[in-house]
């Protein structure tokens, strides 16, 4: 197993987590060592849950390992069912826990306990956390789920939100609003908020809303076949994919398509002139592969960015990104690599990335605006306010989330070009306190000995030639927006090097702009 700093998915235990936690009288039994209970803070730190994971381990040590750990489990099951009398109950192991080979799921069969017992056969070393919260959806499903008669009116499941999911409370609102908005009641949310006795009323709907095909797909596909419940495939993230949801949904129903877009902010500033500073920004995308092929949407063809690049960490999600990637004609980045996500934004220089919360900390460091579109995320992506992805409301959260990084950019840069500004220095102070600003008379400067104050040129070490940067050249520099800064100075560096220019003038900086612009 890889072990690092950051990592985009946990291992499937933590999916398997992520399920139980969303639900109601479901509890998980999990055969781990002491160390794997820090799991707990993913939930109740970062998404600030008010109750911790209904979650027992068996909390084995080392000096258990030496006897018979198959008694720890069953006395954990055990008490677990009297102190909390779920309805149901999963059973797994953690992966430190699958090297003994204990076999939770035939444990807790011997232990005749008068709830059903789901085994959960999680491969730790060759799946990951999305994969862990798809197959435990897929096993409660498969375990609890009967075909049913169908309810009198027309009525679907919303399938796939689950706890710590990005988004996922919210999203739930925004989708029982378009549904009901076309007359559609909804049966069953699930994971998250049902119980084991929802789950098995799913067979009662008509039809079943994918929501998330991370965490529900191979669910969504057995009651397409057990249930004869079709599925939708589009996922209402965007104006123009909430539309097409509308319409698959009422075809899928056959009811009318109903759409109330009233709510919609973006239209007004799409149609002024402020919105063409948008037009034309080159963004890179990472993150789950759901969102992005998603926000690879919104941001061709709403917003009319320009995408320069696109991947996605989950590997079950690779085949359609790498399909999408062809279409919008970039090479997808498949990895669960952070070091070589940052090496690809780096060789691409965007002027924006929208990613996951590692994406942010990349976008730090090489001063780049970064908005978060998928998990992984971190406690200010689980907002307390009303913040959906999905819907007409999810596409204004969603128009807020990526201008405002742009926006301020812009402030930031115009800041920096009049840093040395008689009224706008560093020095004058913030003009909404309502101080008067300290002014600076301008080119006057405190004389030395000689008689002038010369800056002292900046000296760049490239390698067999030291580059020296002179004073104009560097002012000049400054007035590049800072997300391209980097980069410009890096092109005239080597362009300088190749030529053996040792003094970077500015006409030499615009020699290697036109250069690069060929």
């Amino acid at each position: 197993m890889k072990l690092t700093v950051w990592t985009y998915e946990g291992p499937p235990h933590v999916g398997a987590m992520r399920v139980a936690t969303g639900m109601k009288d479901m509890h998980y039994v999990l055969h781990a060592p002491q160390g794997d209970t820090y799991a707990d803070l993913l939930f109740t730190m970062i998404e600030r849950r008010n109750h911790r994971p209904p979650v027992t381990y068996t909390t084995f040590q080392a000096r258990d390992l030496g006897a018979d750990t198959a008694y720890l489990f069953k006395d954990a099951a055990t008490a677990a069912y009297e102190r909390f009398k779920p309805e149901a109950m999963i059973v797994g192991a953690s992966c430190t826990a699958e090297l003994i080979q204990d076999d939770p799921g035939g444990l807790a069969e011997t232990l005749g306990l008068p709830i059903p017992a789901i085994p959960l056969e999680l491969p730790s070393y060759q799946r990951k956390e999305n994969f862990g919260a798809d197959e435990t959806f897929y096993q409660i499903v498969k375990a609890l789920a009967t075909p049913m008669e169908k309810t009198a009116r027309v009525t679907a499941n919303l399938i796939g939100p689950t706890g710590l999911g990005f988004r996922h409370r919210d999203d739930i609102v925004e989708v029982t609003g378009l549904l009901m908005d076309m007359g559609i009641e909804v049966n069953v949310v699930a994971p998250m908020p049902a119980s084991p006795s929802d789950i098995a009323k799913l067979g009662q709907a008509h039809f079943n809303v994918l929501m998330y095909p991370e965490t529900a797909e191979t669910a969504a596909r057995y009651m397409e076949r057990e249930f004869g419940q079709p599925y939708t495939k589009t996922v209402p993230i965007g104006v123009g994919a909430t539309r097409d949801f509308v319409k698959e949904v009422a075809q899928i129903a056959d009811v009318e398509p109903v759409l109330d877009d009233s709510r919609l902010r973006m239209p007004w500033y799409s149609a002024s002139v402020d919105s063409t500073y948008l037009t034309g920004k080159r963004v890179f995308l990472f993150g789950d592969g759901t969102h992005v092929a998603a926000c690879a949407r919104i941001a061709r063809d709403e917003m009319g960015f320009e995408v320069v690049g696109m991947g996605c960490y989950n590997r079950e999600q690779a085949r359609m990104l790498r399909g999408l990637a062809t279409d919008y004609g970039v090479d997808a980045l498949i990895t669960d690599d952070y070091l070589e996500v940052e090496r690809r934004i780096e060789e691409l220089a965007p002027e924006m990335i929208l990613g996951t919360q590692m994406e942010r900390h990349i976008g730090k460091r090489l001063g780049i605006p970064c908005a978060v579109i998928s998990a992984p995320v971190h406690v200010q992506d689980f907002p307390a306010r009303y913040s959906p992805q999905m819907g007409i409301e999810g596409a204004n959260v969603i128009f807020d989330t990526w201008v405002h990084p742009l926006v301020m950019g812009l402030e930031e840069h115009l800041l920096t070009m009049f840093r040395e500004d008689f009224e706008f220095h560093d020095d004058a102070g913030a003009s909404h306190h309502g101080h008067k600003a300290k002014l600076r008379e301008m080119g006057i400067k405190e004389p030395s000995e000689t008689g002038t104050v010369t800056p002292e040129p900046a000296q760049v070490n490239t390698g067999p030639v030291e580059i020296v940067w002179l004073p104009a050249a560097e002012k000049e520099l400054k007035k590049i927006p800072f997300f391209v800064r980097g980069k410009a100075k890096r092109n005239t560096e080597t362009f300088a090097s190749e030529r053996g220019v040792q003094e970077i003038s500015v006409d030499t900086l615009y020699e290697a702009k036109a250069h690069y612009a060929r």
